[in-house]
């Protein structure tokens, strides 16, 4: 049955219920629900600004982009959005997708961190940052309609969201503090962790080998 959200239809071939299955397998109520409202806001988003996303791409980066902080997907040294990214990828190609096409989510999952960046790139791209931002931060919150806001909450609830989603961060990579070094994940296990320490770019260059 095709399910259809705020005017946004959920995409139902057998490659979108296999990665709904995936990710459903994979995490819980919380990061499910995130990942869905992702493509949701990211899908309106894009319907606001003009920009069209192959739908099954679209949705495939929004649904794996949060796989990699998972206890069954996440590395143990590189960004979790790695993770993820290669997650898709290797989801991908074993149902033959072409590698454009993965490229594509590649990389909107594993910039979907990085501020700017993704805006410059295809919708399949920008859009997974578009839902992030929208779901996590509030920008853009204030661009949709109140009708299309409540439409998605009332199909993937957010409960008690912005604290249990911080959690879910510092949960998938305080065992790999390094690999925050340049993120906005850093600011996370800060706030989280009193033991943390953030590598310091500055004394990265000062005290690096070179004699000047």
């Amino acid at each position: 049955m095709t399910t259809v959200i705020a005017g946004i239809t959920i995409p139902d071939s057998a490659l979108a219920a296999e990665a709904t299955e995936l990710v459903r397998d994979a995490t819980d109520d919380l990061l499910f629900h995130h990942s869905r409202r992702v493509f949701l806001f990211g899908s309106l988003q894009g319907r606001r600004l003009g920009l069209t996303a192959d739908p099954e791409l679209l949705y495939v980066g929004a649904m794996f982009h949060d796989l990699g902080l998972t206890e069954k997907h996440r590395g143990a040294t590189q960004r979790f959005e790695l993770d993820g990214a290669d997650e898709a990828r290797r989801f991908l190609e074993s149902h033959g997708v072409p590698e454009d096409s993965v490229r594509k989510v590649w990389e909107g999952i594993a910039l979907h961190t990085t501020p700017e960046v993704p805006w410059r790139l295809e919708p399949e791209v920008a859009l997974v940052t578009a839902g992030v931002e929208t779901d996590v931060l509030g920008i853009g919150r204030d661009k949709l309609a109140e009708s299309d806001l409540a439409a998605v909450v009332a199909a993937h609830p957010r409960p008690d969201f912005k604290r249990r989603i911080i959690q879910a961060f510092a949960d998938g990579f305080r065992h790999r503090p390094d690999s925050t070094f340049g993120t906005v994940n850093a600011d996370v296990l800060e706030h989280v962790d009193p033991a943390y320490r953030h590598i310091d770019f500055v004394e990265v260059i000062l005290r690096n080998d070179w004699p000047e």
